[in-house]
């Protein structure tokens, strides 16, 4: 599995990204086109995962008055079990940890209930009470460091 992951710069990328997120977002689980697609599209920083140049999964994330919150973390359907999102999710903290404004900030995401363990290795807790978005249970987590 040769994978690798970019940071997306160009409009090529950043359309590949999203037919991924329409794809396990809007098409596999219901979600509306106008809440998968938001107005933090142009203040995040997004990723693409490629596997032998193919695009096959994507994540973002973004300031908040919170902190910083990882979203959008999705892998296409057939590959997924992999590891893939575990190779995303870790470039996606790697980044945040290099970029200074993001220094001492909390990380933070919602995870769907089926994502919950992949958090849980890089440290993230549940917190609060489970809760739906989209239709979908969620927990928010919290990067204890």
């Amino acid at each position: 599995m040769s994978l690798e992951v970019e940071v997306i710069r160009s409009p090529e990328a950043f359309k590949a990204a999203m037919a991924i997120r329409e794809q396990a977002f809007v098409i596999e689980q219901g979600v509306a086109p106008e809440d998968e697609c938001d107005q933090y599209e142009e203040s995040s920083t997004h990723f693409l995962v490629r596997e032998n140049g193919n695009p096959i999964g994507t994540a973002r994330w973004r300031f908040t008055k919170e902190g910083v919150k990882i979203e959008r973390v999705a892998v296409k359907k057939q590959l997924r079990g992999r590891g893939i999102g575990s190779v995303l999710v870790k470039a996606v903290l790697d980044n945040i940890e290099s970029n200074e404004e993001a220094k001492g900030k909390m990380k933070y995401l919602n995870s769907q209930i089926n994502a919950i363990t992949l958090y849980e290795r890089y440290g993230f807790e549940k917190v609060g009470e489970m809760f739906e978005e989209c239709n979908i249970l969620h927990y928010r987590m919290e990067l204890k460091s």
